[in-house]
């Protein structure tokens, strides 16, 4: 099982380098342990060259067996020791860029230190990719709803809201309506909005649809952020990460009365008939932790992922 393992990572991590680090040994054991399996197989299982490495059509057959085959063995293990047991290994997640560096960053601390003998790679990234293929555990998105074939909790939702900087209003006076917006620049969140807006009168219900015409386009949250506080233009950003620029004045929320739809925050993971301790106490933790960010209730949860859609 040590060689299967090793292959699965080696391939999941791209090189024997960044291999040898994910299972704590050198790079040259890990050579070692490859070279073994194949011999063990009769069939060469890589293509290396100086600049990559690609699976050979053996390869990739037995990369897909081996992680059958790993699953397979975790779920023997849990039998044996109880759905209860603590965790162990490696939870490989990838987060959204902003929430990544800031809302979540506490929950995963927690989740470290309730698990001692747990290892989390953390990467951000804003797109969903081959979770099964990349060898992720889960992904943590904001927006778009999930792939059907995925399973997806919704833990909760992110409020928007219209900013500006005060300089940027200077000489125009505080717009008393939506209709007055796209007369002033914009800058575009282009991963959810880029010429048009859409916002929501909280008490009535009414909506407006507005033409918009950007000055500046970026999918990354810090950057839009940023450029408002700098006058370039109005926003419409999410609520938790403008709070202090809010609270300080250095931005001003603009209709108030007004604001886009709130954008659905999912955990999103492959369906299987067993699931690791490791991914299912990271749900738990998650579930309680996401809505207490945006002060609100949890979802009901008993520990345990739903079953596939």
């Amino acid at each position: 099982m040590m060689l299967v393992e090793t292959f699965v990572r080696i391939v999941d991590a791209g090189s024997l380098s960044a291999a040898a680090r994910l299972l704590g040994t050198t790079q040259p054991t890990v050579s070692r342990r490859l070279k073994a399996l194949e011999t063990s197989l009769g069939v060469r299982l890589l293509q290396r060259s100086t600049h990559a490495m690609t699976l050979t059509d053996d390869g990739m057959r037995c990369y897909q067996r081996a992680r059958e085959l790993i699953a397979g063995w975790q779920a023997f293990e849990s039998e044996i020791r109880g759905a209860g047991d603590e965790p162990v290994g490696l939870l490989r997640v990838i987060a959204p860029h902003a929430f990544g560096q800031q809302q979540l960053v506490a929950p995963l601390a927690e989740y470290l230190k309730r698990y001692p003998r747990m290892t989390v790679e953390w990467t951000l990234h804003d797109r969903t990719p081959d979770l099964i293929g990349a060898g992720i555990d889960c992904v943590i998105r904001v927006g778009d709803d999930p792939p059907p074939d995925m399973v997806a909790i919704r833990l909760g939702e992110v409020p928007r809201i219209v900013v500006a900087a005060s300089s940027l209003l200077d000489g125009r006076g505080m717009p008393a309506h939506p209709d007055a917006l796209p007369a002033l620049p914009w800058i575009a969140a282009s991963n959810f909005y880029r010429d048009e807006v859409v916002l929501s009168h909280a008490a009535s219900g009414a909506t407006v649809r507005l033409a918009i015409r950007p000055r500046l386009y970026t999918d990354n949250l810090y950057t839009l952020r940023n450029a408002a506080l700098l006058g370039v233009g109005v926003a419409l950003g999410s609520h938790w990460a403008l709070h202090d620029e809010l609270d300080t004045g250095r931005l001003v929320q603009l209709v108030p009365q007004w604001q886009a739809t709130p954008l659905p925050i999912w955990l999103i993971y492959p369906p299987a008939r067993f699931y690791p301790a490791r991914l299912r106490r990271f749900i738990e933790i998650m579930r309680v932790a996401v809505p207490q960010a945006f002060g609100i209730a949890p979802v009901d949860a008993d520990g345990i992922p739903p079953p596939p859609r």
